[in-house]
């Protein structure tokens, strides 16, 4: 077998496994999608029946769905709430980090890595148990915005490292030989470098809320949009109007997602305009000012 034909078998060969990998990553979307537009006559499973109607996205906004809705205003919120703690965490444990020995870093790595390895429900098992120890009534506030910190505060603060690991600090040290004090350093240098990793953090914790189920099962009497859903289905018929809800959180969470990597790839253009116009303004300066030197 000549290498020309063994090359092109084995581009052929990844294709077709990359297509089995999409099919299995977005099938279950699509299979979602379609049983969503079937019509009042259509069920849960195929085949599919009344194609293409809108009825169930109609049926959302009915007093049947009144749960739903509540339940979802009940998660954004509350993940709008997770986002902008996690990130804040995330970037103080950060700058906390840097400052570390070797040793200590290490050891402060493992410890805020451990809530990824502690099973979800146990976690939410534990802080549970320990409100009730403390004698006090689990709620969503803050018991299960606790929790949901906890589980998204590790995933901010990986965003974070990942941006300081191409941090060149010698800025920060030029800003500090000119004059500036670690507030100005930290408000006009560090963070404009680095806060698409806080708005990176931010955008994770906003998400890992808004999914969140097991970390939240025993702590939150109030119902998010994941307890509602699963509340649904242990206690109703499964509908498509679930699928339609499904279908309006995946590709709403896609777009918005989309919308935030275009406001951040709008912003870092700005900023390094901005940075750029200040540098050339400095070297004019710089070179206006050499003939007095000179002449001094």
């Amino acid at each position: 077998m000549s290498q020309q034909l063994k090359d092109r078998l084995s581009k052929w060969g990844l294709g077709i496994w990359f297509g089995i990998f999409l099919v299995f990553l977005y099938g279950p979307i699509l299979v979602m999608l379609v049983l969503s537009l079937q019509d009042s006559s259509g069920g849960s499973t195929f085949p599919a029946r009344g194609l293409i109607s809108g009825y169930w996205y109609s049926y959302l906004g009915n007093s049947a769905s009144a749960a739903l809705r509540t339940a979802a205003g009940v998660s954004v919120v509350l993940a709008i709430i997770v986002g902008l703690i996690a990130s804040a965490l995330a970037l103080s444990l950060i700058m906390a980090y840097r400052r570390m020995s070797r040793r200590a870093a290490r050891a402060f790595l493992y410890l805020i890595l451990l809530s990824l390895m502690t099973p979800g429900i146990l976690l939410s098992l534990g802080m549970s148990l320990w409100w009730k120890l403390l004698g006090l009534n689990v709620a969503l506030y803050p018991a299960g915005l606790g929790v949901q910190v906890a589980w998204a505060l590790p995933f901010g603060f990986l965003v974070m490292l990942a941006i300081f690991n191409r941090y060149d600090i010698a800025v920060e040290e030029a800003a500090r030989d000119l004059g500036a004090s670690a507030v100005q350093t930290f408000t006009r240098i560090t963070l404009p470098i680095i806060w698409g990793g806080v708005f990176g953090a931010a955008l994770f914790g906003f998400t890992l809320s808004w999914n969140e189920f097991e970390r939240t099962l025993l702590v939150s009497p109030t119902a998010t949009l994941p307890l509602e859903i699963y509340g649904e289905l242990t206690s109703a018929t499964l509908q498509p109007n679930l699928y339609a809800l499904g279908v309006i959180t995946t590709f709403g969470t896609i777009l918005l997602v989309f919308l935030m990597l275009i406001i951040v790839a709008l912003l870092v253009r700005r900023t390094a305009r901005a940075q750029a116009a200040a540098l050339a303004e400095d070297s004019v300066e710089a070179v206006a000012a050499m003939p007095a030197l000179e002449g001094a």
